[in-house]
């Protein structure tokens, strides 16, 4: 059966959306807020880093959240201390969890044909896993998530 975090990410995906942009919308949803630039710049990392298979999608989304709370943003601003043990800690638990961080590898697709989402299907799992796990590290490194400072 499916949870309210699955349910919204299986209707992210009918909506076109690709694996980075979903773990995106997911965060932004959270806070109420929109970025409909940041949303259309994650377009490049869909399908394993612009299409390619390298890089896993959920991966780089998860990141990107990570980097939302404690990354630099503007001048004068620099990353907080704890965002490069975050961000590993994620790359790490990845690996571990889905053994490797490939695209290709994690599953199995060979070639992504155009208007063809069936994968995604393959990728619910992988982003539900993620998701909750970006949200663990963010509490546990003392971020209430859902709220940030702008």
């Amino acid at each position: 059966m499916f949870n309210d975090l699955a349910m919204k990410i299986y209707k992210l995906s009918t909506q076109g959306y690709c694996c980075t942009q979903i773990m995106l919308k997911l965060a932004l949803d959270e806070e109420n807020k929109g970025n409909q630039d940041l949303i259309k710049s994650a377009n490049g990392f869909c399908k394993g880093l612009g299409g390619r298979q390298g890089i896993c999608g959920v991966l780089s989304g998860g990141i990107m959240i990570l980097s939302l709370y404690a990354g630099k943003g503007s001048d004068g601003e620099y990353s907080h201390n704890n965002y490069g043990s975050m961000v590993n800690e994620f790359i790490d638990w990845f690996e571990d969890e889905f053994c490797s961080l490939e695209c290709i590898d994690i599953i199995g697709v060979n070639s992504f044909e155009e208007n063809n989402n069936s994968y995604m299907l393959k990728c619910g799992n992988i982003l539900v896993k993620s998701y909750e796990k970006v949200v663990d590290i963010l509490n546990e490194n003392d971020y209430e998530f859902g709220y940030r400072e702008d």
